[in-house]
């Protein structure tokens, strides 16, 4: 008898690759339609087959003995004979074989003819269920495919869960890798499920005759009667492994064994024209597809044998289709393995074929598209390498590099770039002749020479030197600001005198809308200098200062590089704007502390850039600051600049630059002309004084500008035949323009009664008027009383202001006892203070004389004198300290009617700074000690 031992094996061992690339193994036939050539030839493997008997001692048909253990078996090259194969499957496969294994599949259904490899990782007990039937050389299984694609379970709990049709399969090998068991099953013919088989027949099935298992120890190396099995696992392991499966046979009972019937066909004659036709028709469409799609031919060049004439067999030929097609979905490919008419199947199989046939056209020309696509931009591509080199040749055009280090080198020229700098940009040069052009590096390189480039070196701007010029631009851009304007001749009449330009650090702080960066540009066109501006107003990041690392991806340099950049001179006027409200020390460093060496004048004559890390002279730039509470600037970087007060302007102040500067804007900016409208004098005085009464001209001007666009509408809505008349707005008719008054009265007391004093305070839109409530909460004092007073406050107060109500208390009730020794007012008294305008948070020390007189007022029951105001703080021995801010507080007590002003003796100078209109109609006391100012308080 010949045997043939491990043929099967290896021949499925070289298609392992192409079994572990799909679900299903839609890359080889059975074994009987694979020759050696068509594996060689698709996989570089030789098959051969080894003649030998199961017996060692024992020879084969030919005389050939088996080789020992300790050498190769000798191998004779042949071609594997077709009508070999099917002999041996004809006397090993049963035509009738209804209990077999149930392996349930997706997506894809095992036709017959074909070979598909299943893989069992779970399931113990279909394990040993399988190991069972090849041990008693009954390899065979059903292969049915699931109802339900999504589920992922090894063996389903009903036939229900699968077709009812599926195919019968021969294991050609079983491998056991670990916890997974590979099976490569066959197909043979199509079954139809009846029923399943109970666990105790499955039980009484698997316990083997003693015939049954001296023949099985006998047979298995044949691989015609039983598949081969590969199991590396050491007879311990299989022990271990038996023991754990068994735990898992006592759930409940599942789909393991089912009995089963042969699927009968109603066969199609070949003879007739239709079937003719049909086949035909399935045939040329597969040629189209194959000429689509390479692929195609290449399963089919594998699947399909010469031994087998698909023209002569329709079952196969449909067969062949199923297997081959991508694109159809598993209801379709079931119901062709359900239909039992051949002649219906082969309209099945060209309805498939037509559908993977659109879908193959449909992937050929998305294909074309892009490889049209590509092929023209690689066309364009070498035609413009191919130009380069020409024009190179030719002289025509330099390479990028040279391109860019000739431009880098005109720009140069142009410059006095200091040594230090010039070493740098040598050596950058130098790189980027080495690089690639296509580099990350090279285009680092050449950011970093573009910017090199770009600081101006050397370069500066010529720097107006008539003083003049400066002043006439300065009064006709901006009224008033008079410490400012001659802080800015100032600085120009030094540049002269030196005959050399020079810097200098700035800070104007006041409130908003005075005019701080407006004035900037207009001190860099007196000066006759660029002018940048940024912002550091929550600015949080260093790098937006100091610049970011090259080795960022996406870096830059700081703020003052691009500003060198953008005005092209070293003597820049540069503003930064809101300097008070710079963000706090972060994640990202602190911005304020990078700000140091930038404003230092000691430093910035080599300020060093992260990105550019290369010093640059910043000591002839003008730096201007802006800042509203100049408290709020962190002490380093405040005692680096000089400081210079902007302070709000009076109702006279704010009467002229409207009528100069605001009016003239919105004439040009709405082409309104004087005949068409008109403002009085008195009008505008009383939008300041009831609609504007904050210290900057901010909101005049938008009070201004809404006016003229009421206008502006009036005259648009006005018809053509009617002609245009002047609008005037006067006191009558202001209101129609923008609205009711805000400020209905100046002041919140018309007089005060006792108990209320009137005090000043800065804020930072500028002074205003601070009015002291001071009243009993109970009516009647009783000074015989056992109980002490107590003492409230109210009004939103900080620690500072709650700390003035108890040292003005203590300094009220000593001047109390001097004027009514008996008095016992304080120590019984319930009182309550409070400061109006509750939601506005107050602080500071400048309110305490004003406290004092409220108290001093409610006990003695006296009203204060009326038109009085008072600012300066109190300590227990009564002397009055010097405040700040008095020029807005001067400028808040004029604005509500106020004629006589107590001061602190120290702030003489300080009122005397101020112009003579803001001194003009006003009586001002200088005080040191509260009985000084007591002395005067109710006259």
């Amino acid at each position: 008898m010949l045997h043939i031992r491990r043929n099967t094996g290896r021949i499925f061992r070289c298609l392992r690759p192409a079994f572990a690339s799909s679900q299903r193994l839609a890359c080889a036939p059975a074994v009987n339609v694979i020759d050696r050539a068509q594996c060689s030839q698709s996989y570089g493997v030789t098959i051969s087959r080894r003649f030998y008997s199961s017996n060692p001692a024992e020879g084969g048909e030919n005389g050939d003995q088996a080789p020992k253990s300790n050498e190769p078996p000798e191998e004779i090259e042949t071609s594997l004979v077709q009508s070999e194969f099917n002999e041996i499957e004809k006397a090993n496969i049963p035509e009738d074989f209804p209990d077999v294994p149930i392996l349930a599949v997706s997506r894809y259904p095992l036709f017959p003819g074909f070979i598909k490899k299943v893989d069992i990782t779970k399931d113990a007990t279909l394990k040993k269920l399988i190991r069972k039937r090849v041990d008693l050389r009954q390899p065979y299984v059903g292969v049915f495919l699931k109802k339900d694609n999504d589920n992922r379970a090894e063996v389903m709990h009903s036939i229900s869960d699968i077709h009812s049709v599926g195919t019968f399969a021969h294991i050609l090998e079983m491998r056991e890798n670990g916890p997974v068991m590979e099976l490569v099953l066959s197909a043979h013919r199509r079954i139809r499920m009846m029923h399943a088989i109970e666990q105790s027949e499955i039980d009484k099935q698997q316990k083997p005759t003693v015939n049954q298992r001296r023949s099985g120890n006998k047979g298995r190396g044949a691989i015609g009667k039983a598949a081969q099995i590969v199991n590396p696992v050491t007879t311990e392991t299989s022990a271990g492994a038996e023991t754990a499966e068994a735990v898992e046979d006592e759930k409940q009972p599942l789909l393991y064994l089912g009995h089963t019937e042969n699927f009968k066909h109603v066969p199609a004659s070949i003879q007739d024209d239709k079937t003719k036709a049909t086949m035909q028709a399935i045939v040329q469409t597969i040629r189209q597809i194959v000429a689509l799609s390479p692929l195609f031919g290449q399963q089919i060049h594998l699947l399909l044998h010469p031994s087998n004439n698909v023209s002569e067999n329709p079952v196969y030929l449909c067969d062949l289709v199923a297997t081959l097609v991508q694109s159809s979905n598993p209801e379709e490919l079931q119901k062709m393995m359900e239909e039992p008419s051949v002649y219906q199947r082969l309209n099945l199989a060209l309805h498939l074929a037509q559908k993977e046939k659109t879908v193959a056209e449909l992937k050929h020309s998305i294909t074309k598209d892009v490889e049209k696509r590509v092929q023209e931009q690689h066309r364009k591509y070498l035609l413009q390498e191919q130009l380069k080199i020409i024009k190179k040749e030719l002289g025509m055009e330099k390479d990028d590099k040279a391109t860019i280090l000739d431009r880098i080198d005109e720009k140069l020229k142009k410059l006095t770039v200091p040594e230090h700098a010039m070493k740098v940009i040598t050596e950058e040069k130098n790189k980027i002749q080495f690089l690639e052009p296509h580099s990350s590096e090279f285009s680092i390189s050449r950011n970093y020479l573009d910017w090199l480039s770009s600081v101006p070196w050397g370069v500066h701007s010529k720097e107006n030197t008539d003083l003049t010029v400066a002043k006439t631009i300065l009064d006709a851009r901006h009224y008033g600001m008079k410490d400012v304007k001659e802080r800015i001749l100032e600085f120009i009449a030094v540049n002269i005198l030196r005959k050399k330009v020079g810097g200098k650090i700035l800070c104007l702080h006041g409130p908003p809308g005075v005019g701080k960066t407006s004035i900037a540009r207009s001190i860099a066109e007196a000066l006759g200098r660029q002018y940048f501006r940024f912002s550091v107003g929550g600015m949080t990041d260093v790098a937006e200062i100091k610049g970011h690392r090259r080795t960022y991806v996406g870096a830059m340099p700081g703020k003052m590089i691009q500003c060198l950049k953008k005005v092209g001179t070293e003597n820049p006027l540069v503003l930064i704007d809101e300097v008070d409200k710079i963000g706090g020390a972060g994640f990202h460093g602190d911005p304020a502390s990078a700000l140091l060496e930038l404003l230092d004048p000691e430093q910035n004559a080599n300020f060093n850039d992260h990105f550019l890390d290369v010093p640059v002279d910043l000591s002839q730039v003008l730096f201007i600051c802006t800042a509203n509470e100049v408290d709020r600037v962190p002490g380093p970087l405040k005692d680096r600049m000089e400081l210079l007060d902007v302070s709000g302007y009076l109702a006279e102040e704010k009467l002229a630059i409207a009528q100069n500067h605001l009016v003239q804007q919105e004439r040009d900016s709405t082409s309104l002309n004087a005949d068409q409208l008109s403002i009085t004098q008195e009008a505008l005085e009383i939008l300041i004084k009831s609609y504007c009464r904050e210290s900057g001209v901010r909101n005049l001007q938008k009070q201004v500008e809404k006016i003229f666009r009421k206008a502006a509408l009036k005259i648009a809505e006005r018809p053509a035949e009617d002609p245009a008349g002047m609008i005037e707005v006067n006191a009558d008719n202001l209101e129609d323009f923008v609205g009711r008054p805000k400020y209905i009265s100046d002041r919140l007391y018309e007089t005060t009664p006792p108990g209320v004093v009137m005090g000043l305070a800065w804020t930072a839109m500028g002074g205003s008027a601070l009015y002291i409530e001071t009243v009993l909460k109970k009516r009647n004092v009783d000074e015989k009383s056992d109980k002490d007073g107590s003492l409230e406050v109210t009004g939103n107060l900080g620690d500072v202001m709650k700390e003035s109500v108890r040292t003005a208390l203590t300094v009220a009730k000593g001047i109390l006892s001097k004027e009514k020794p008996e008095s016992q007012f304080f120590e019984k008294a319930h009182i309550h203070i409070h400061v109006p305008e509750g939601a506005t948070p107050k602080d500071g020390p400048s309110a305490g004389v004003t406290l004092v007189s409220s108290l001093l007022s409610l006990a003695l029951n006296k009203p204060v004198a009326q038109q009085l105001a008072m600012t300066g703080e109190i300590s227990l021995t009564g002397k009055v300290l010097p405040v700040g801010g008095i020029r807005e507080k001067i400028i808040a007590a004029r604005r509500v009617g106020c004629t006589r002003v107590f001061l602190p003796a120290e702030n003489k100078r300080d009122f005397a700074d101020l112009p003579d209109y803001i001194r003009k109609d006003l009586q001002v006391q200088f005080v040191q000690q509260y009985e000084e100012l007591f002395e005067h308080l109710f006259e």
